[in-house]
């Protein structure tokens, strides 16, 4: 059985750096798999307030409309971040924080949630499961207002490993959606979102310090494609957004923005080829 949950009670949201670099130490030590344990603790912030010059600096990175009391809906993720990166650089959290690619996000937001308003935060690591590329981690977020849940998140992590059986995965092609806006993406794009973010992963810093980890330049967060997409599609209110991250979007570069009823997406502006797509439905 798996071990009972524990409840850890933060007095504030701990600090990025810190955690990056005992990750990135422990990250050698670790063999992930999808039937490994994980630590059964929960991080609980009961008094979380927004700092509104870090939501300014977030709306300016992301093109949110700026000087509205209303939140992003993607910025609770950003808030709740640091304490996601603590369970995950933990000796007891099995897999590797060196790699870790974000695969997807699925957005619960029941109201328009207030830059004025306190809210509790909770995090916790839901469990692993099997993927056709290694094991992804479930990483659930929880925000109240009083004792109401007002935001939820869920984002997989994924570790990439060989894993026998399964075979390859085909998957079906859909016709591109019509196309909305073209973004020219500048190369110092990662910098000034992890400065705003807090997400300083060397693969989005620099060129030099990407290649380190396999890619020819740096490439964009995950979090800011989605988030960019979403300021444009105008997502906010009670909302349900789910994104798949399919493919890195390298820095600088060109992307096309498209997007039709409740689905957008981001592509690269030759070829095509797929970044992020994903759904926006408004909650009754």
């Amino acid at each position: 059985m798996p071990p009972a949950p524990r409840t850890h009670t933060l007095t504030s949201l701990p600090s990025l750096g810190p955690l990056m670099a005992r990750g990135a130490l422990l990250s050698p030590l670790k063999r992930p798999r999808p039937d490994a344990e994980v630590p059964g603790t929960r991080l609980v912030l009961p008094s979380l307030r927004v700092a509104r010059a870090h939501l300014a600096a977030y709306e300016r990175v992301c093109a949110f409309p700026t000087g509205r009391d209303e939140l992003p809906v993607t910025y609770p993720h950003v808030l709740a971040f640091p304490a996601a990166m603590r369970l995950m650089s933990e000796r007891a959290f099995p897999l590797p924080l060196l790699g870790l690619v974000h695969t997807s996000i699925d957005i619960t937001q029941r109201r328009s949630l207030t830059a004025e308003g306190t809210y509790g935060l909770t995090v916790y690591v839901d469990g692993l499961r099997a993927h056709r590329r290694g094991t992804e981690a479930v990483v659930r977020t929880e925000l109240r207002a009083g004792e109401s849940l007002v935001w939820e998140s869920i984002s997989t992590y994924l570790a990439r490993h060989g894993r026998g059986g399964g075979g390859s995965v085909t998957e079906e092609k859909s016709e591109p959606l019509p196309a909305l806006q073209t973004w020219a993406l500048p190369g110092d794009l990662g910098r000034r979102y992890g400065a705003a973010s807090g997400d300083r992963n060397p693969i989005h810093l620099h060129p030099l310090t990407a290649r380190l980890f396999g890619f020819p330049r740096a490439i964009a967060h995950g979090m800011w494609t989605v988030a960019r997409c979403l300021a444009e599609f105008g997502a906010g209110g009670p909302v349900q957004v789910q994104a798949r991250f399919k493919a890195p979007v390298l820095l600088p570069g060109t992307v096309t923005y498209a997007a039709e009823g409740t689905a957008f997406e981001l592509r690269a502006a030759k070829g095509g080829r797929v970044h992020v797509e994903g759904e926006v439905s408004a909650l009754g």
